[in-house]
């Protein structure tokens, strides 16, 4: 359930094997090195996801003796645990009657309700939980399932829904009165920002520099090529590298990436530089080391070519 947040299911199938691989109970994933950790992680995007797993399985291993809770107020307790996973744990392995409210239960309950509310408000979503808590059934786990696959293959988003083929529709108000399509309604969006950035991909006698990112923040604690804010032109760009000691000897090309975060949009200019030293106080690493070692997020990783 942590790893599909904001993920889809076929980009997790991969990483959910070689997860449970490494770390194949509670305990190992509570004493996990947080390099390795990062590495597993790597490319799944939303750090603070991992990071917050790992808190979660020391919780469950100095306060219910290794045990899952079962109850839903504790599992909600647990660091990283909202109400949306807090119900899918406890309806789908426990069987309670805890609905797991997401966008595609969203999408499916405004239609079924031919309800214009946006599903976007909290108030919204608190009125959806509400209800479905008065009708969920004895197989709890099944029907929370049955509302997901609902809304995520015959009620889809972003598409003319399959009506003809939804075992709902005798019952539907939006298909029965109304228009499915135009439902669900969303607050209108806030627009996302752009943030410019030259990173520089350093070479020296066949290591590379890399950075740790600062332990708060946006990609926290993960590995990064040295990077500024702006759109440096070149000479901007040896003008601060020799002003940190670094003395380039050869420039290789540059190479232009975007990154798109929820809320920001990164505009990366990258520069290839081999310099005369490993200075800089940056962390030089063998490609090997890069591969094997270094949890490098997506947005860096696309300049690495090796």
């Amino acid at each position: 359930e942590i790893m599909l947040q904001q993920t889809r299911v076929e980009a997790v199938k991969g990483y959910y094997s070689r997860f449970l691989a490494a770390l194949p109970d509670i305990r190992s994933l509570a004493e996990c090195d947080d390099e390795v950790l990062h590495k597993l992680w790597e490319g799944l995007g939303y750090y603070s996801r991992v990071r917050n797993l790992k808190k979660c399985a020391q919780v469950i291993v100095n306060q219910y003796g290794g045990v899952f809770p079962r109850e839903y107020a504790q599992v909600l307790s647990l660091p990283g645990i909202g109400p949306y996973t807090a119900g899918a744990i406890c309806s789908i392995a426990f069987n309670q009657p805890t609905p797991a409210v997401d966008g595609n239960v969203l999408r499916v309950i405004s239609r079924l309700r031919n309800d214009p509310a946006p599903i976007d408000l909290p108030e919204t979503k608190q009125n959806v939980t509400e209800f479905l808590a008065g009708i969920y059934p004895p197989q709890a786990g099944d029907f929370t399932q049955a509302l997901m696959e609902l809304g995520a293959t015959v009620c889809g988003p972003n598409r003319k829904p399959d009506c003809e083929g939804c075992p709902c529709k005798t019952f539907c108000l939006a298909f029965l009165e109304g228009d499915p399509q135009s439902l669900p309604v969303k607050s209108p969006k806030k627009g996302r920002r752009s943030e410019n950035l030259t990173v520089f991909i350093l070479s020296c006698d066949g290591r590379f520099a890399l950075e740790k990112r600062p332990d708060r923040g946006l990609l926290a604690g993960l590995w990064q090529f040295p990077n500024l804010p702006g759109d440096l032109d070149t000479g901007e760009a040896l003008t601060v590298l020799r002003a940190k000691g670094l003395h380039p000897r050869e420039l290789f090309r540059e190479s232009r990436k975007t990154h798109i975060f929820t809320h920001i949009q990164w505009n990366m200019k990258g520069i290839y530089l081999e310099v005369e030293a490993p200075t800089g106080g940056f962390q030089w690493m063998t490609p090997e080391e890069i591969n094997t070692q270094a949890a490098l997020p997506t947005a860096f990783r696309q300049f690495w070519e090796r």
